[in-house]
């Protein structure tokens, strides 16, 4: 069944519901439905409805919400991805699959090695395009949560903003060629389901030296994502899929 995610105001006493903007379109148009049809409507407090369509009406939507669905879909930990800003479309990728890995939100960041430099009029655009990505792909996933891409942070501003986290790890190329490696199962066994992660990836290139000493003064601890080198696109997926596993099919 199809699912929309339907800000707060276009909810009436969980009632009615109206549905406006690009998502009329798909209904209509792409998905071709009609009164009668049902679909899910996702509110922002994270609580799902199955939805029958009453009327169509110009450039909106009415459904009235007839069963409120039990779903446990969201991670049991919160990740927040900071990424090196990459090259070309990678960014997409990480993501559309991030999120559909269960990223609670992404953090974009210039970091020294990061080719991509964009203006503030490139910066708003792209910020459009990755929550729409980010939405598109909640759905499709059957998320009951949007992770937000709130703005392109330069380091100093993600080292700032660290502070609220309970966890901050970095991956960390070198660990994968070192001795003293920390596995990440063993990091993870040592995080409770009620910390918040920060978990950090460098763009192509890595991280430089004097990045990875401010990281580690910031409080982040390097861990190492497996025996092999990844790209930068494959290191958060393999990081997510790690949290996954250990938190949700191993308890």
């Amino acid at each position: 069944m199809q699912r929309y995610f339907v800000s707060k105001s276009n909810w009436s006493n969980d009632e009615k519901v109206t549905i406006t903007g690009n998502d009329v379109h798909h209904i209509t148009r792409v998905m071709r439905m009609d009164v009668g049809d049902k679909l899910i409507c996702n509110h922002p407090d994270g609580r799902a409805a199955t939805c029958i369509i009453d009327q169509l009406v110009n450039d909106s939507i009415i459904v009235s919400p007839i069963e409120w669905r039990n779903e446990v879909v969201e991670l049991p930990i919160n990740v927040t991805i900071a990424q090196g800003l990459p090259k070309g479309d990678k960014m997409d990728l990480i993501l559309q699959k991030g999120t559909e890995l269960g990223a609670f939100a992404f953090i974009p960041f210039q970091a020294e090695r990061s080719v991509v430099k964009w203006d503030q009029k490139k910066i708003a655009k792209k910020l459009e395009r990755f929550n729409k990505i980010t939405k598109e792909a909640s759905e499709q996933s059957h998320r009951t949560h949007i992770p937000p891409v709130e703005s392109i942070y330069s380091f100093k501003q993600l080292l700032d903003c660290s502070e609220k986290y309970d966890v901050k790890l970095f991956a960390y190329e070198e660990e994968a060629r070192s001795d003293s490696f920390r596995r990440l199962s063993d990091v993870l066994n040592e995080i409770e389901p009620t910390q918040r992660i920060l978990a950090c990836i460098g763009p192509e290139g890595g991280y430089t030296i004097d990045e990875v000493d401010a990281l580690k003064l910031a409080g982040f601890h390097s861990v190492r994502l497996g025996p092999r080198i990844l790209r930068t696109e494959t290191a958060p997926l393999y990081l997510l899929s790690s949290i996954s596993y250990h938190f949700e099919e191993l308890r």
